[in-house]
């Protein structure tokens, strides 16, 4: 008998969430999908990230280091805790990064579409969706990711420079706020976006091309089929591994740009990066051409993980918060 008022109370209360969610309109439950797996797959990858960072920069002690042995010093120097060194600056771009590309894409999806249909069609769509919306989320969280770059870009054993003192002359940061503040006093807003040119003209077609390879695989595959998790989770992982191979260099020349004035003082004669083109030429030119390519397998390694992690959370959250399959709301290329 006590067990049917307690029934009801928890049916009622499932029929008050249940209800929430169906008045959430369905862009705010995309955005906290979206946001949720980018935290997830941030996180998971996050030792990797660390590690990238730390080769693309040539950080002293670790750029002729291969990927385990960097993981292995890494945790010497630093504990367990230094694999997650910026990643609360990751992770706070990443949650707004995912949520507004998402939108953003869907938006200018169907902005193109209703308004430019007779000219743009099938994948391409998502080529100029994708390219315009990766270029919207970069230049409203490319300061977090500035601040990501320069903590992780630190590590904290001074023994190995050789000499102690010439740490006194890089900047050494505490955390997401003193990152800000220190680099807000260096120039302005417009040292927080340093490294933004590389950083858009990478974006635009990594991101274009990531959607419309994704989108046109999956059209290509018969329709009882593309609901499938694994058939997404390929396409996501072919699509970023592709567009991670043409965009890369454009990410070391950005990492560059953004740690220049944490470089040892023997780095420092070097003239600084000014430019996207420049910063290619110069790190041809200085460094070696593998430079620029320095800690891509250690990406291949990070993207197929990272993609088949943020897939399925964000499945798994568009199931919980009763988000419409994307198919009912634009139909497949091919269709």
């Amino acid at each position: 008998m006590d067990s049917s008022p307690k029934s009801t109370m928890t049916s009622a209360a499932a029929d008050v969430d249940v209800c929430t969610l169906d008045w959430m309109p369905v862009y705010v439950k995309e955005l906290i999908a979206g946001g949720a797996a980018g935290a997830f797959s941030k996180t998971a990858v996050a030792p990797l990230e660390r590690v990238k960072i730390l080769m693309q920069t040539r950080t002293e002690g670790f750029k002729t280091l291969g990927i385990l042995q960097s993981l292995r010093r890494l945790k010497q120097q630093e504990g367990v805790l230094g694999f997650y060194k910026g990643n609360g600056a990751s992770v706070l771009r990443i949650v707004p990064y995912a949520a507004l590309h998402f939108m953003a894409y869907e938006q200018y999806r169907c902005w193109i579409l209703n308004n430019h249909s007779s000219i743009v069609s099938g994948p391409f769509v998502d080529l100029l969706a994708g390219s315009a919306a990766g270029g919207t989320a970069v230049l409203c969280t490319y300061p977090l990711d500035l601040a990501r770059t320069k903590l992780a870009y630190q590590v904290n054993n001074p023994a190995r420079f050789g000499n102690a003192s010439m740490l006194g002359t890089q900047p050494t940061y505490s955390g997401i706020k003193d990152v800000f503040r220190k680099v807000y006093l260096e120039g302005g807003i417009r040292s927080l976006y340093r490294g933004g040119a590389p950083t858009l003209i990478g974006i635009l077609p990594y991101a274009g091309l990531k959607f419309y390879i994704y989108e046109d695989l999956k059209a290509r595959v018969p329709e009882e089929y593309r609901s499938s998790v694994v058939l997404r989770l390929s396409c996501g992982a072919l699509a970023g591994l592709f567009g991670q191979t043409l965009t890369y260099p454009l990410d070391v020349v950005r990492r560059q740009m953004q740690v220049q004035n944490q470089q040892l003082p023997n780095h420092l004669d070097a003239p600084p990066i000014r430019g996207t083109m420049q910063g290619l030429s110069f790190i041809v030119r200085n460094q070696g051409w593998r430079q620029l390519f320095a800690g891509l397998s250690l990406n291949y390694v990070k993207v197929v993980p990272s993609v088949a992690i943020g897939f399925t959370a964000y499945d798994v959250m568009k199931t919980f918060l009763r988000v419409p399959p994307r198919e009912k709301s634009s139909s497949p290329p091919n269709a």
